[in-house]
């Protein structure tokens, strides 16, 4: 039954014989494959190596950063109490003599709480901001009023209302100070 070509099911042997002798099987070479298999598979193996590394040195810095900075909020509240202890020390009698012992007991308490609280702080990386006579930095003071005065340069801190606070390299409070301006009748002007 075969009148003008390949009955349906026949093979064409002619083109198998020729393919097989050009040395096209329409398969491809299974050393390829398997080469083209493996650069893919180390391919996908160092970029997931690469996403973990990355994402150790990532949980490092955070890690890092919780350290250093995780207490913030405790020591942001615990401002308010410190900078009241210290106005409390500013206004202790410097003349102890005519105190009775128990006021000049409580007296030196007080001094020895502040001091140890500081030192407290201090080895926390909390430290305190105390711009008198530094250039006004709007970064780390918050100008609450300005004084007319020709003893100082204009946007010089003349004043310190309340100390600002910093953690390590980062504002927890900003100082609040005076800032000191040219007075009204300045012939400068």
């Amino acid at each position: 039954m075969q009148a003008d070509g390949l009955a349906s099911g026949d093979i064409d042997l002619d083109a198998v014989i020729g393919d097989a002798i050009a040395g096209n099987t329409g398969e491809k070479d299974p050393i390829t494959a398997l080469t083209e298999e493996r650069d893919s598979l180390k391919d996908q193996l160092l970029r997931a190596m690469a996403e973990v590394e990355n994402m150790r040195r990532r949980t490092e810095r955070e890690l890092s950063q919780s350290r250093k900075y995780g207490h913030a909020g405790f020591a942001r509240d615990l401002l308010s109490a410190v900078d009241n202890l210290g106005r409390a020390v500013e206004v202790l009698p410097e003349d102890r003599d005519g105190l009775d012992d128990t006021i000049k007991n409580l007296v030196i308490g007080v001094e020895m709480i502040s001091q140890e609280i500081a030192g407290v702080m201090e080895r926390h990386g909390i430290t305190p901001i105390t711009p008198m006579g530094e250039k006004f930095d709007y970064e780390r003071h918050q100008a609450m009023f300005e004084v007319p005065t020709g003893d100082a340069e204009p946007g010089v801190v003349v004043q310190v209302a309340r100390a600002g606070w910093m953690l390590h390299d980062r504002l927890l409070s900003p100082a609040m100070v005076g800032v000191a301006k040219k007075p009204e009748n300045d012939p400068e002007k």
